[in-house]
This record gives structure tokens, sequence and C-alpha cells, in this order.
């Protein structure tokens, strides 16, 4: 189960997220073995930093730039980046995935995002094939998306069930997004979906290629 898990503030400024420990090491397989051993990685609603750390000291052949739209998100990527000291982690960008106005111009060989497409409208996912399409290198870039998602497929688990109800209680624009919808967004993008990971806690890593 994915859950809004209480978050600490340390005195640096970071913020923790015990669900970011918990899931690090699994998402960091699936990462190993699907993104290039030298490139670069843009990072969507990187939240706390965590990941971001964990991600870029685990792969250092990678440039990685973390983003989040929130200031004090931002300043806990910052600290977290300081502790870390890993040479390929960058600073962090001012990106909201709706607002193109906000995108980097370059392109990447992969944009990872974790646990947005649930907690957000619908139209932050539009934004994030957009960015996508536009912004990965083509052919062949990779999009990886982390999360609980329906399927038609499966049984939706009652702990995800009980997180979407939760989500949808608190904004009724959030909650747990159908995957196949995801997919059929990013087919018009120019992305393939290739593959279906299944994860801990019943989540999901969803890997697209840009074609």
């Amino acid at each position: 189960m994915n859950t809004l898990d209480a978050i600490a503030a340390l005195p640096d400024g970071a913020i923790t997220s015990p669900a970011a420990r918990r899931n690090a090491d699994a998402i960091l397989g699936v990462l190993r073995a699907h993104l290039p051993a030298r490139g670069s990685v843009l990072e969507i609603a990187s939240g706390s930093g965590e990941h971001a750390t964990v991600f870029a000291s685990a792969l250092p052949g990678l440039d990685w730039t973390p983003s989040d739209p929130s200031a004090e998100a931002r300043a806990s990527i910052s600290a977290w980046r300081a502790q870390a000291g890993a040479p390929s982690l960058g600073a962090p960008l001012a990106l909201d995935a709706s607002d193109e106005a906000t995108w980097p111009d370059q392109t990447y060989d992969a944009v990872f995002c974790a646990n947005m497409t649930h907690i957000s409208p619908w139209s932050a996912t539009e934004g994030l094939m957009r960015l996508a399409g536009a912004r990965l290198r083509r052919p062949g870039g990779l999009l990886v998306l982390y999360g609980p998602y329906r399927e038609a497929d499966q049984p939706l688990a009652a702990s995800n069930q009980a997180f979407d109800d939760s989500l949808r209680a608190r904004d009724p624009a959030w909650g747990l997004r159908d995957r196949e919808a995801v997919q059929a967004l990013a087919r018009t993008h120019d992305l393939a979906a290739t593959r279906r990971v299944q994860m801990p806690a019943n989540n999901l890593m969803l890997l697209f290629r840009r074609l």
C-alpha cells in the first residue's frame, strides 16, 4: 500500500519520509536494470529528495536532476543534496509538469516520476506525458513511473482501495489512475509501454520508451 505517510522535518531543513526510505532499494533495483550506465535523468515531483540522493549516489554515471513545484520540497532536496555530496546530483528545478513555462530546454535520456499521478489532478499526468514526449531523447528515451494503479485484469488490493478512498476524500481530483488510461495517454505522445514490474506493497513500476 502506498500512503501519504507523516513526514518529519530535520534541523538542516531536510524532510524525511518513511515511504521513501522503505521503497528506495526496490526502485533502485529496477532503475539499475533499465537506465543507461551514462546519461541524464530528470526526476519529476522529487518531494523530500531522499530518492534523488539515493539514486544519484548509487548511479554515479547519470547526471540526476531533481525537481518539484514546492519551495519547501526544493529546500529539502537541497539539504539532502548537501549531505550526500554526490557530484552527479544537480540542484532542484522549480518545475511544474503541467506548466510548460517551467520545463527545462534540454533533452534527457530518462524521466523518472514516483507517487505523483495519484496525488495530483489528472492534468498533472497529462503534463507529465507532454513533457516526456517533448524532452526525452528520441528514439529510446525512457519514462519510468512508480506507484499504485488500478488494473482492469487485476483485483484491487483492499489496502489500495482504502488508500484510493482516502485520497478522494482529501481531494476529488486525486485517486489511483487506471494503468490502461495512463498507457493510452502515453501513446498520444509517442511513448510506448514496454514493461510492467510488480513492486512491494501493491505498487507498480511502468516503463515507456520514446518512439
